[in-house]
């Protein structure tokens, strides 16, 4: 296992030796030209720093620029609805990101007068922020010498100097820690940190790192052992656990019934399908909003969606209630009838049922 005594940390000739090569290669091979690398406040900083999490730079650009267009600072965002939020968020995933996003912003501007804390302690104390998001707001936004440990770096450091066990684990992230903070300079951390992140994202990737064009090359340990890939080492692999769940598309004149999700857990505060363990409560559920003939219920093929701990598989159930029945639901608040635009964010696998609905009903 490794940790902080297994790995030499680099003194500082060795530090500013590293930082120098990697902000020469960023100089002419770094990208400059990303939307939220131009005119980097805090606020486009910490916006892009969320939405990158898990999400590769090609899909997070037009969200971000859709995003920016909406809610171009951070007192739009907080005076925003969480609905309004989520429907641009709609297709990203990781939904918590968004929510705290939002809960983020309106304590930066109702505790903090519209001003971001300007340490990595204030910062980490947001919702959805860690010590790296953290760190690259203030290097990327405001130059200080704040390291930062993202999947990229993570990954430079961990074949650079073959550190050892899976990332995610407590030691291993705080021997990374170690390196990450020995390593970055004092002096135009902003271009270092995005530099590494370039690194990782472009040159030294998951599956195809390109070696020979890497400018750390000549002391990289785990290229020196000819399989550099075999770094860093996967995440010990556990068995998926598989849930089920049934959702009810019922439709009345070319409406269908969405409600609401809890504000927290899966797919919190997004409008969703209703969604029942057995198809007993679902026309049960069905059969409060209106009459419809049970034969009629057509049970579409099963979808699969995968959480980062779980994977759901969803059977969608369409009914068509009767001509005359109404559109009665329950609660006015978590529920309502929608024909042609979605009151707010909706979870992707949702959609995709949503716009096959359409085509049916068209």
């Amino acid at each position: 296992m490794s940790d902080t005594t297994a790995i030499r940390i680099p003194e500082n000739k060795q530090s500013a030796a590293f930082a120098a090569t990697v902000l020469e290669w960023f100089d002419v091979n770094g990208r400059k030209e990303l939307p939220w690398q131009q005119n980097p406040t805090p606020y486009r900083v910490w916006v892009s720093e969320i939405m990158l999490q898990q999400t590769q730079v090609a899909t997070v650009k037009p969200y971000f620029e859709r995003f920016m267009q909406r809610f171009a600072s951070v007192e739009l965002l907080a005076s925003a609805t969480q609905d309004e939020v989520l429907a641009l968020w709609t297709g990203l995933g990781y939904y918590a990101r968004g929510r705290n996003l939002h809960k983020a912003a309106q304590i930066i501007v109702h505790d903090h007068n519209g001003e971001f804390p300007d340490t990595v302690e204030g910062l980490s104390a947001l919702p959805g922020i860690g010590r790296s998001t953290a760190g690259a707001i203030l290097s990327l936004a405001l130059n200080q010498p704040t390291p930062i440990l993202d999947g990229n770096v993570k990954r430079v450091l961990c074949r650079h100097f073959c550190v050892d066990g899976w990332y995610g684990q407590a030691s291993v992230e705080k021997t990374l820690w170690a390196l990450t903070t020995a390593l970055t300079p004092h002096k135009n951390t902003g271009q270092f940190n995005q530099a590494m992140m370039d690194l990782g994202a472009t040159v030294c990737t998951r599956s195809k790192p390109e070696c020979g064009r890497c400018p750390l090359q000549k002391n990289c340990q785990a290229l020196k052992t000819g399989s550099p890939t075999d770094w860093p080492h996967k995440k010990p692999k556990k068995t998926k656990p598989v849930r089920h769940t049934l959702m009810l598309l019922v439709v009345k004149d070319n409406a269908v019934l969405l409600q609401r999700r809890p504000p927290s857990g899966i797919w919190g505060g997004l409008w969703s399908l209703p969604q029942f363990d057995d198809i007993d409560g679902l026309h049960q559920f069905a059969g409060v909003l209106g009459q419809y003939d049970i034969e009629k219920t057509e049970q579409w093929y099963q979808v699969k969606h995968s959480f980062t701990h779980f994977d759901l598989k969803i059977t969608p159930v369409k009914i068509a209630l009767n001509r005359g029945s109404g559109r009665r639901i329950m609660d006015e608040d978590s529920m309502c009838w929608v024909e042609d635009e979605l009151p707010g964010g909706c979870a992707a696998p949702v959609k995709r049922l949503l716009d096959k609905l359409t085509t049916t009903l068209l």
